[in-house]
């Protein structure tokens, strides 16, 4: 900011700021947890000095920068196709939360994750509320891959290191429970911040999870997510055709709760 000051345009810039990636931690970096998606995000604009200094609960993701910058400008984004679909963005202008930080359009927010490296391929879609997060593991039959520095960091290597020599590694999650996922993960993050109870088996919670998979899904129908029918069915043209490999799920009395067999 005191560049901008220097150089004549503090008064004439707008100024956004957050980062590539969660912190890399196990259950941060490349993961869409909280501490992998949360990200830090501020937003300093001339024209709009009254928010200087506040904060919003609202959502918002990185897709919302080009709209922002575009609606800065005042540019239209052009009108093209793109494999014969029209190219528009999904995003939306974070500038109206500068107006209002209780924004309700900003209610909630999607993430996605495909590899961090060619040969670490976990795709995962994600959405999030104020008080719920449902994520998507596609490739859940497979054990979560590891990014190089998240796998070198010495946290990581301090809970290898318990679990081969079967000591208490001393945090929330077995190593086994951090590499393989049940196919759909939901959270109440209001009553479970370090997301370690999924309720997405649970009966209880099926509306929750009806509600936010059809939104989710929605999300990858406009966003043409080549993912979006896996790994359950094929997509062929615009629609989802079962491959017939699924998982049964039933209610257990005895668990009380929604089991996949």
């Amino acid at each position: 900011m005191e560049e901008l000051k220097a150089s004549g345009h503090l008064d004439d810039t707008l100024v956004m700021f957050t980062a590539d990636n969660g912190i890399p931690f196990p259950n941060a970096k490349t993961n869409l947890y909280e501490p992998g998606q949360g990200e830090p995000m501020m937003i300093s604009s001339p024209l709009h000095t009254g928010s200087w200094g506040k904060k919003s609960d609202r959502f918002g993701s990185t897709m919302d920068f080009t709209p922002t910058i575009l609606d800065w400008f005042g540019v239209k984004y052009p009108s093209y196709t793109l494999n014969g679909v029209e190219a528009r963005l999904t995003g939306k202008s974070l500038l109206p939360l500068l107006d209002n930080p209780s924004d309700p359009r900003f209610d909630h927010v999607f993430s996605s994750h495909d590899f961090h490296e060619v040969t670490m391929a976990y795709p995962m879609r994600v959405m999030r509320d104020d008080q719920y997060r449902l994520i998507h593991n596609i490739n859940y039959r497979a054990p979560y891959p590891l990014a190089t520095d998240l796998y070198g960091c010495p946290t990581f290597q301090d809970i290898l290191y318990r679990t081969t020599t079967g000591q208490p590694t001393h945090w929330f999650k077995t190593l086994d429970q951090y590499y393989y996922r049940d196919e759909w993960e939901l959270y109440d993050l209001q009553a479970d911040p370090q997301e370690l109870n999924n309720l997405a088996y649970d009966v209880d919670y099926q509306y929750v999870f009806a509600k936010m998979n059809k939104t989710l899904f929605s999300w990858q129908e406009e966003t043409n997510d080549y993912w979006r029918c896996l790994p359950h069915s094929i997509l062929l043209g615009s629609q989802c055709h079962d491959m017939h490999n699924h998982k049964k799920t039933y209610w257990s009395d005895e668990d009380q709760r929604m089991v996949v067999v």
